[in-house]
């Protein structure tokens, strides 16, 4: 029996490792559960698996949990990033799933490995922001983290038996999102109900929108470079419209293996949740005749400027990436608010970046307070576009 402590259960992730326990009862244990503030859900999630505590994001949060769980004698109710914290290290999990979305992830990633606790790990935004200092402590209590995301779990697979010194090459497969064909012309007319519209993946409303724009893959990126320990120039990333290649690796004799299967997150889900073993999910394998063809092509930085600040700030390393991250979550955000534009998401991003001064051989404070520094920054930046956007509107009325 595998005790879990699961962190972002109300999330798409959180909700798959859930249906993979009650597939599997004999085999797992829900120790903890935590969420932002989706009560209704985490109430539900609470009553059917009885962990031993659950976390929320604030005191207001955890009160109505409270009221939405009469009989909940037995359970803890914490809140807060003590609260998230306390569930990352909860002393009866033997493996963390960090499924939280966006920055949060990180501090409860560092707990868990401070914890020294195996991690399942789906968010990028940990390794992105303090990769180094992630990998380092996890080395340091030999912590293993195993890779959610579909593409990491891919390369994970194809490396393993093999020789890390014998790896050539990683490719990243993307979807290329669903604007992948729209002329880049008719992208300023893209409302967040068609970002959310992947054509391949069921996902969360910001992974959505940073798959639309290739800030996903450009992440992604990143953590590829974190977790397999390989340089920028390593790591290609390929469209790939299909998304039945999740990644390939290339070796220097040559040989390309790649990790096949339909999109669906549970394949790489259970994986980390039963590694080395795999769980018989009883998924169906891609219908290869029905499918006819898979095609490959070069992603367009132009047309998907994200990729490319993503690659920049891969490569400058340091506090870059945290700024790029914390710059592209509150550019999201501000899109699903329609308070700016799907092409205003890379050019407040790009703008943040320019403005940002980086800390050399910066510690885990620097990285924090750049992550607080770029989401002010880009606030402020929205807030100039939109003060210019109704000039410009008076203007015209006039």
């Amino acid at each position: 029996m595998k005790n879990l402590s699961i962190l972002g259960s109300t999330g798409s992730i959180g909700r798959n490792v859930l249906e993979i326990v009650s597939m599997f009862p004999e085999r797992f244990s829900v120790k903890a559960l935590s969420a932002k503030d989706n009560i209704p859900v985490l109430a539900d999630q609470i009553e059917k698996f009885h962990p031993e505590i659950a976390v929320v994001f604030d005191k207001a949060a955890a009160a109505l949990l409270k009221t939405a769980l009469p009989g909940s004698a037995g359970i803890d109710i914490l809140y807060g990033e003590e609260g998230y914290n306390a569930a990352a290290s909860h002393a009866s999990a033997d493996l963390v799933v960090v499924a939280m979305v966006g920055a949060a992830g990180l501090m409860p990633t560092l707990s868990a490995v401070a914890a020294k606790k195996n991690i399942a790990l789906a968010n990028k935004e940990a390794l992105v922001m303090a990769g180094d200092s992630v990998i380092e402590q996890a080395k340091k209590n030999q912590v293993t983290i195993l890779p959610i995301d579909s593409e990491h779990s891919a390369i994970f697979q194809c490396i393993g038996g093999n020789r890390k010194e014998d790896l050539n090459k990683i490719f990243l497969t993307a979807s290329g999102g669903p604007f992948l064909n729209l002329p880049d012309g008719k992208f300023d007319k893209i409302k967040p109900e068609d970002a959310l519209n992947h054509p391949n993946w069921k996902m969360g409303r910001k992974i959505s929108v940073d798959s639309a724009t290739l800030m996903n893959k450009g992440l992604e990126v990143i953590e590829a470079k974190c977790l397999f320990g390989v340089s920028k120039e390593m790591i290609e990333v390929v469209i790939h419209p299909q998304s039945v290649v999740h990644s390939m690796v290339s070796f220097k004799d040559g040989t390309v293996m790649a990790q096949l299967g339909i999109p669906d997150m549970k394949g790489a889900i259970a994986y980390a949740m039963s590694y080395p073993e795999r769980l018989a999910l009883k998924q169906p394998e891609p219908d290869f005749t029905r499918i006819g063809k898979l095609t490959f092509e070069k992603p367009d930085v132009e047309k998907f400027p994200c990729l490319a600040l993503a690659y920049h700030a891969c490569e400058i390393g340091k506090t870059l990436p945290a700024v790029l991250n914390a710059a592209n979550e509150i550019a999201v955000a501000a899109f699903l608010e329609n308070k700016i534009s799907f092409t205003n998401i890379p050019e407040i991003i790009k703008k943040t970046m320019k403005n940002h001064t980086v800390a050399h051989a910066p510690t885990l404070g620097d990285i924090l307070e750049a992550d607080h520094w770029a989401r002010k920054e880009a606030a402020d930046l929205i807030k100039d576009l939109n003060v210019t956007s109704i000039k410009t509107a008076e203007k015209k009325r006039k």
